[in-house]
């Protein structure tokens, strides 16, 4: 019988996990680094393994057997078939696991499994849509740097092109470029090894520059605007009758209101729960009712 439920948000950046009682009761959280599945299955489930066991320990709970446990996963990744496989492949005994997209699992939590549409902003971005007649609908999400548009990658990367310009003379200096070249290493060279070995969350740590100069800088500015339009157009493809609430989430989805255009900004409204609550409701709603205890003595 299980005992206690997982949710988790995964992501390229870090891992969240939320702890409950079968019957919904909160317990704890619990948090640690990357489970996106291109970093590798043995690190997802790693990643995945250690917030738990951060949340276990925060509810005051040893950490169980994991047969007592069934896991529900909202994970960046989950569009390559093969690594969803491996992934449940590579379960190491928990006694049941749901595995979505952390989009879906994000429209889930956002409008508490009613129909609605998410656009995810943090290091990368994606739109989600549960339709009123069950169907489902995703826009973005392709990943950096093909995609993934406003995300935090892209708009590092569209910085750190601006100061490849600023460098050569093609553009002019600002105080906004000296802040991402000094982030860069400094001079040419040095901006040459940071590029080397870029990743999409180093990219992404760009973007709080990017947002701290946009009322002072130009380009910063309209770096961030360019980010709304892209964010206007995801909101389009996802319902093109305009009747869906939509909800803004991660890390960027605050930030990004300023640079949203008034008619996407009517539409927008608050999440009720995140990718993580989406993710308790997916593995609760894949279980049997005869699978869980109502309650656990500890």
């Amino acid at each position: 019988m299980i005992d206690y439920l997982i949710g988790v948000d995964g992501g390229g950046t870090g891992t969240r996990v939320r702890l409950a009682r079968p019957d919904g009761t909160l317990l704890a959280e619990g948090s640690s680094g990357p489970s996106a599945l291109l970093h590798g299955i043995p690190n997802a489930w790693q990643s995945v393994e250690q917030a738990m066991a951060k949340a276990f320990a925060e509810a005051g709970i040893p950490v169980p057997q994991r047969e007592r446990i069934a896991i529900g996963l909202g994970l960046a990744g989950v569009h390559n078939k093969g690594w969803a496989a491996d992934f449940i492949g590579a379960n190491p005994g928990y006694a049941a696991v749901a595995l979505e997209t952390d989009a879906y699992t994000t429209v889930l939590g956002a409008h508490e499994g009613k129909p609605g549409a998410i656009i995810a902003l943090g290091t990368g971005s994606v739109g989600e849509a549960l339709c009123e007649d069950g169907s489902r609908r995703e826009v973005g999400g392709w990943g950096f740097p093909s995609g993934d548009e406003a995300g935090g990658a892209w708009i590092g990367m569209h910085a750190v092109n601006h100061i490849q310009h600023v460098t050569d003379g093609r553009a002019a200096a600002s105080a906004f470029a000296d802040a991402v070249i000094e982030h860069c290493g400094g001079n040419r060279d040095a901006i040459q090894q940071w590029l080397a070995s870029a990743t999409q969350t180093v990219y992404a740590q760009v973007a709080r520059i990017v947002l701290g100069h946009a009322d002072s800088n130009d380009t910063a500015r309209e770096i961030m605007i360019e980010a709304g339009r892209h964010v206007a157009l995801i909101a389009g493809a996802l319902d093109t009758t305009a009747r869906l609430p939509i909800a803004l989430c991660g890390g960027l989805a605050e930030p990004m209101r300023a640079f949203l255009p008034g008619d996407l900004l009517a539409r927008i409204v608050p999440a009720s729960g995140d990718s993580a609550a989406g993710a308790l409701q997916l593995i609760r709603q894949s279980l049997p009712a005869d699978a869980v205890h109502s309650s656990v003595k500890e």
